[in-house]
Formats: C-alpha cells, sequence, structure tokens
C-alpha cells in the first residue's frame, strides 16, 4: 500500500483537486482510498437519526450498514485525536491512500496552493512536502503542476507516494 498525502490551507482546493485525481487513479486500474483530516465537532450523522441517537447516548462505537454501505463512528469522548499511523492501520488495502489535510504529520505531501487564498506556502517549513500543485509560478526546485493539469497532478503524487512502513517509520521518528 502506498500513501501520499495533499497539504495546503483551508479553501486551496485540496476537496476539488483530490475529487478530480481520483478517476485519473482508477483509469490506471488502481484502488484508491482516502483519509481526510476534518477540523472541529464534524458530523457524518444526521441529528435524530438512530445512528445519532446513539452515539448522544454514549455508545463508544457505532456501525451503520446497509446493502449499499457501511459507516464506523467513533466517539473519542475526550481522548486525544489519533494520530496518521493509527488512522491508516484501519484502512482496507488499497493501491493508493490518498491523506488530505494532517500537515503537521511528517508523511510525504503535496502542497496545493492557489495564489488567491492570500496564505503563505508551507513548503518551505515543512520538508515533507515533495511536490506542489498551484495556480501560480512558484519560485522552488520542487516538481510543480498546474492545478488543472490532473494528469501532471496525478503523476507526481503517484511518483511521490511511499509505501505504508515508510509513513510509519516517519511518523514513530518524529514522535
Amino acid at each position: 500500500m502506498k500513501v501520499i498525502g495533499l497539504a495546503g490551507w483551508s479553501g486551496a482546493g485540496k476537496t476539488t483537486l483530490l475529487t478530480r485525481a481520483i478517476p485519473q487513479f482508477l483509469k490506471q486500474g488502481l484502488c484508491v482510498s482516502v483519509i481526510k483530516h476534518a477540523h472541529h465537532a464534524f458530523d457524518v450523522d444526521v441529528p435524530g437519526k438512530d445512528s445519532w441517537r446513539h452515539r448522544e447516548a454514549g455508545a463508544a462505537e457505532v456501525l451503520v450498514s446497509s446493502s449499499q454501505r457501511w459507516a464506523l463512528m467513533h466517539e473519542l469522548r475526550g481522548a486525544a485525536e489519533p494520530r496518521l499511523p493509527e488512522l491508516l492501520a484501519k484502512m482496507s488495502p488499497v493501491d493508493l491512500v490518498v491523506v488530505e489535510g494532517f500537515k503537521r504529520e511528517p508523511h510525504r505531501k503535496i502542497e496545493v496552493y492557489r495564489a488567491a487564498n492570500g496564505k503563505p506556502l508551507l513548503f518551505p517549513d515543512d520538508p515533507g512536502i515533495v511536490g506542489i500543485a498551484t495556480d501560480t509560478a512558484v519560485e522552488t526546485t520542487l516538481p510543480t503542476a498546474h492545478l488543472d493539469d490532473i494528469e501532471a497532478v496525478a503523476a507526481m503524487m503517484l511518483k511521490s507516494a511511499i509505501s505504508l512502513e515508510d509513513v510509519l517509520a516517519r511518523c514513530e521518528a518524529e514522535g
């Protein structure tokens, strides 16, 4: 299993870029999964529905299953947010896992940078950034691709992806 991240400030277009890159990977016959970091108290459940009521009542985990999909929700209930290695261990084996967000973790990442966002680049301060997908010229020796050149971005992601074992070793070394 290979892993690559997409990192950047909110509003840079990480999700849009990833939803455009996934079909590129599928065309190549790859099986792809995603781990997305969300901020604060996001919810994937509908207030008032049974599974929401179970969580609100105090269940540590609620698994919802149907003929179309299943989802497992785990409540931290004050425990520390899990780090990337713990989350990667929960994933089923696939060809490529794309980690969206988690910009503070030491895994390899492609920075998604949009000039209009008005935020600074992450790459000078993050040694995990190995390429940049952007809508503007960036002075760097790192590989770059335009945000709209999905084939080039997908190729850069695949070329930069590393094994799950290497990601775990990087995270362990960083503590």
